[in-house]
């Protein structure tokens, strides 16, 4: 399965101005959109997923849709993403279309280890920046490469905690294949292309690498 590089995790104020940022996304070219919201009822969520999928099947983006498989599920979303507090992908997996994709979030090697083991598609590796918390270290350019270098994975590892533009040649050196980026896509859709731009001339290196 062929995982896009960039995914934009939908931010919004309100559902309107979160399904206007999925719209200017998918406009500048955004190949993956990653949809929560919080603090909604299930039958309000479900009626923004399925608004949300209406936007990206129009411009043949993937949806993926945060934590809330049984609605990933009922309006055939292309997958779920799940944050380190959701269910045993495994268990999700089951309930899920076989062709629907798993997303999920990991902050260390070894949620990044039990995460390979269980066969997710992806893995979503933070935070690059901000504040380091007891629970959590910001992990740096270094942090990504002692992982990647540990893991030897195929799974294909994301970026994604305060990243900009200028990090972006560094974070791929360091064996990110991709990026989930919030504010730093909402403040600058038109970003979107040079974030891809960078991503996919290093998956050209990365093929070329790869037949030596």
């Amino acid at each position: 399965m062929l995982i896009p590089k960039l995914h934009y995790i939908a931010e919004g104020n309100s559902p309107k101005e979160l399904l206007d940022n999925i719209q200017k996304a998918c406009t500048s070219g955004v190949e993956l959109v990653q949809l929560g919201y919080k603090n909604v009822s299930e039958k309000k969520f479900l009626k923004l997923a399925t608004a949300a999928l209406k936007i990206t099947s129009h411009f043949q983006t993937r949806l993926i849709i945060n934590e809330h498989y049984k609605i990933a599920k009922a309006i055939k979303a292309d997958g779920v993403h799940l944050e380190t507090t959701a269910p045993c992908p495994t268990l999700v997996r089951k309930q899920l279309y076989p062709w629907q994709m798993i997303g999920a979030t990991a902050n260390n090697l070894q949620e990044c280890e039990a995460l390979v083991a269980k066969e997710v598609d992806y893995i979503s590796l933070g935070p690059f920046k901000g504040e380091s918390t007891k629970e959590i270290l910001v992990l740096g350019v270094n942090g990504y490469t002692a992982i990647t270098e540990a893991l030897q994975t195929e799974t294909p590892i994301l970026g994604f905690g305060g990243i900009t533009i200028v990090d972006v040649p560094a974070l791929v050196t360091a064996g990110i294949s991709g990026l989930a980026l919030s504010s730093e896509i909402s403040n600058n859709f038109d970003g979107i292309r040079d974030f891809n731009k960078l991503l996919n001339s290093s998956s050209t290196q990365e093929q070329r690498h790869s037949f030596d």
